[in-house]
Formats: C-alpha cells, sequence, structure tokens
C-alpha cells in the first residue's frame, strides 16, 4: 500500500522504490550469517527486543521522510528490525523445542505472520482516513508497545528450562508409515558438512525461486490491481486480505500434513500453486480471477512457508541450525532482491506488469523441479 501512495504522492519510479525493497534483502544477505551465527551461541531474547524496537523505529522514521534517501534509509531500518526481531530468531527457538512436530509448531508461528495480512484493509484505510504519515507513525508506536513485553515470553533451548524436546522424557519411537522423522531427523550436521551436501544449494536455490514470486506480489500486486486492472487501493487491499486467509488456510494445511507426508515434495507442489496464481493476476479481466489468484497464492505461501525451515532441521539437525539458516538467507537474499526488482523495471519499462509478473511466474513454476531433487543427504561421516 505505501508503494502505490508514494508511488501517486511523490512521482517516484517503481524501480527506485523496488530499490528499497532490493536493499532489505541485500541488509538480509548480510545481516544472515551474523545473526545465525550469535543466534546459536547466545539466543532470541535479546536479539528480538533490539529488533521490535529498531523495526519500530524505521516506521516512525519512515512517517517522517521527505526525499528517496531517507525512505530508503527507513526500508533498511525495518529490514534490520525484522530480522533482529521476526521470523528468523523464532524459527530457530522453535527448532529447538520440536522434532517430531516440528512442521506443526512452526506453522502455528506462521499463523500469526499470515494474520498480520489482514490488517492491510486497516491499513488503506487509515492512509486514506488519516494519510500515510500518521499510518506509518502509529505502526511504529504500536510495534514498540506492543513487541518488547512480548519479546520477553521467549525461552531458548529446552535443556536450559529444565524440558525436553517435544515436552518427552526421550525420543519418540519412529511410527509405521511417519516420514522424515527420528532417528533420521536427530542427524546432526556441522556447517561445513551442510554446505558440501547438494540438498543444501537446492533448497535455498528453490526457497529464493519462490520468493521471486512472493516478494514482487507483496510489492507490486497492489499498484498493479490498481493502474492495471482499475481498482482502487481499498479494493485491491480487500484482495490482499482473501490472500491473507487463503495464507491461513496454507499454514492450517502445513500444520496437519506437513509431518505426514515428504516436505520437499509438498514445496514442490506449492512452487506450481504460485506460478497458476501469478499468471491469473497477470491476466485476469474479472474480479473472481482476482480472487482466484489471491487464495491460490495464499495457500501455496502458507503451505510452504513453514516446510522451508523444517526441511533444513529435518536435513541437518538442530545443533547448527542457526549458522544454516543464516548462510542459506544470503541465497535466499538474490530472490528477494530480483523479483521487485525484474517486475519493476518490467513495468517501467512496458508501462505494466504482463511481461514481469509472466517470467517470474514461469521461473517459479521452473523451481519447483529444484525441490523434488532435493533428497536427504547422506548421514556425515563420524571422526
Amino acid at each position: 500500500a505505501y508503494v502505490a501512495v508514494l508511488s501517486d504522492e511523490r512521482g517516484w519510479s517503481k524501480t527506485a522504490l523496488s530499490g528499497a525493497a532490493a536493499l532489505q534483502s541485500v541488509e538480509t544477505a548480510i545481516l544472515g550469517p551474523a545473526l545465525g551465527w550469535l543466534l546459536d551461541r547466545f539466543g532470541p531474547r535479546a536479539m528480538l527486543q533490539i529488533g521490535m524496537l529498531v523495526f519500530g523505529c524505521g516506521f516512525l522514521l519512515l512517517s517522517q521522510i521527505e526525499t528517496l534517501a531517507g525512505f530508503y534509509v527507513s526500508a533498511v531500518m525495518m529490514a534490520v528490525g525484522m530480522s533482529l526481531g521476526g521470523f528468523f530468531p523464532l524459527t530457530v527457538s522453535l527448532i529447538q523445542w520440536f522434532e517430531r512436530y516440528r512442521a506443526r509448531a512452526l506453522s502455528v508461528m506462521s499463523m500469526g505472520l499470515a494474520l498480520g495480512g489482514v490488517a492491510v484493509p486497516a491499513v488503506a484505510w487509515s492512509m486514506a482516513t488519516f494519510g500515510w504519515r500518521a499510518t506509518a507513525f502509529g505502526s511504529g508506536v504500536i510495534l514498540i508497545v506492543l513487541g518488547l513485553p512480548l519479546s520477553r515470553v521467549i525461552r531458548w533451548r529446552p535443556q536450559d528450562q529444565g524440558e525436553t524436546v517435544d515436552g518427552l522424557p526421550e525420543a519418540p519411537a519412529q511410527t509405521a508409515g511417519s516420514v522424515e522423522r527420528a532417528p533420521a531427523s536427530r542427524v546432526e550436521f556441522s556447517v561445513r558438512q551442510a554446505l558440501r551436501t547438494r540438498a543444501f544449494w537446492l533448497l535455498a536455490l528453490g526457497h529464493g525461486f519462490a520468493l521471486l514470486v512472493v516478494t514482487a506480489v507483496n510489492v507490486h500486486a497492489i499498484t498493479h490491481m490498481k493502474e492495471g486492472l482499475g481498482y482502487t487501493v481499498t479494493q485491491a487491499a480487500f484482495f490482499i486480505m482473501i490472500l491473507t486467509f487463503g495464507q491461513v488456510g496454507g499454514v492450517v494445511l502445513s500444520a496437519t500434513i506437513g509431518d505426514r507426508f515428504e516436505k520437499r515434495m509438498l514445496a514442490a507442489l506449492c512452487m506450481l500453486g504460485h506460478m497458476v496464481g501469478l499468471l491469473l493476476l497477470t491476466y485476469a479481466t474479472h474480479p473472481a480471477q482476482v480472487a482466484a489468484f489471491a487464495v491460490l497464492h495464499g495457500m501455496a505461501w502458507g503451505l510452504r512457508g513453514p516446510l522451508m525451515q523444517s526441511i533444513r532441521a529435518d536435513y541437518f539437525g538442530r545443533n547448527a541450525i542457526g549458522m544454516i539458516l543464516g548462510l542459506s538467507a544470503v541465497i535466499i537474499a538474490l530472490g528477494q532482491i530480483a523479483g521487485p526488482m525484474v517486475a519493476g523495471m518490467l513495468a517501467d519499462l512496458t508501462g505494466n506488469y504482463r511481461a514481469g509478473f509472466t517470467v517470474l511466474a514461469l521461473t517459479a513454476g521452473c523451481g519447483s523441479l529444484l525441490f523434488v531433487f532435493a533428497i536427504r543427504p547422506q548421514r556425515p561421516m563420524a571422526h
């Protein structure tokens, strides 16, 4: 919503506004390995508190900007805050606490992320009623006031609290028909050993291909609906809310089937969902097609998201998972950078999003093969 409003008010190009998303992704690539190292050694609570403060201050700064450079600075601040206080440290924490039902636990956490999209219509309404500056300022205040107290409830490894993984006295026995569970999930790879596996690189590339679509939609979908399909920002925000409900449905589905079926094949199926959904949005001629995009893309995102970290923990274990996820983020960031930039640049060149969205959709479809071939690596050699 901010991209559409700032493009109209300031006259900044879509490529220029996409640059903020690219800077955020560059920050993720730079900070990811360091954050992973810090999490493996010191735990998440302090980082979450710092992250919430920085994230909120980024919104406060956004409310005061006058130049594109100021917009970029606020975007980088928000990106640093999200990295320190968001999905990554919470994921690493849950991986330490859950093994047998890891996908379910990560799915429940992802529900909060998905439900955040419900606020998009409220944000659009606030922008229309109070202006984007007041909306950004209020968002920053809410983040700081609510985020800092909530971050204090996070606990690190279960053994530090006198608890055990999954709350069980010992690892559960493998059940008939289970897929990707103990004892294989208890294999521990070092960072160096993980980097030597084909699975590490295929998973990272596949995840990056998925985010080509996800980040492009996040940055440009509302603008495309407004300029290309003729909807108002408020109407476009309604479709984003439908997308959010689809994402919630996908998260619930992930919690239900993520620990029962092979995660890499579920991820491959979701990539096809991203492709079809984005093509529906690109060439929509009726609101039903836009709604179908929202449901399909949202469900694919919600189902796939928790599996991305769960499958890495299944493959490589818990001991070095923070650093492994951090190094993966360097590769994944390439997709986060390229998605919005490709869509924005081609829109500036051609006058609409059709070419850019089509290229990204087909790329995501091809990316499904990366997950198909990302089979579990062999156990590392003991030394």
